[in-house]
């Protein structure tokens, strides 16, 4: 066990996101439920500062062209503070999976 720091799969992204030049829109998506410690350490990112703060003490701070979405079930675990940081977009079930998708594509189809 060397101590030694090693980056996750999130810091790669984040770093490679925020070292790109291209004015093209990047989206980091978190798809799954919300864990209650890793979320809390998210606030850097969704307040206004939009800085990654790393355990190494390494900061990433994320580009204009950079945005983070989060798909979450629910948020039960999150403190009011993270969840006064995002955006909101609640869907129906019976909007979600598949079916709406058919139900929407054959009503384009010629009758």
């Amino acid at each position: 066990n060397t101590h030694e720091w090693t980056d996750g799969i999130l810091a790669g992204m984040v770093r490679d996101c925020a070292n790109d030049p291209s004015p093209d829109k990047k989206w980091v998506m978190f798809d799954g439920p919300v864990d209650a410690i890793w979320i809390e350490n998210m606030n850097t990112v969704l307040d206004d500062n939009k800085k990654l703060c790393l355990v190494s003490g390494e900061i990433i701070s994320l580009s204009a062209s950079m945005t983070m979405m989060f798909e979450v079930e629910d948020l039960a675990v999150a403190s009011p503070a993270t969840v006064s940081r995002c955006g909101m977009i609640y869907m129906e079930p019976g909007a979600l999976g598949l079916g709406p998708l058919v139900v929407s594509w054959l009503q384009t189809l010629p009758e």
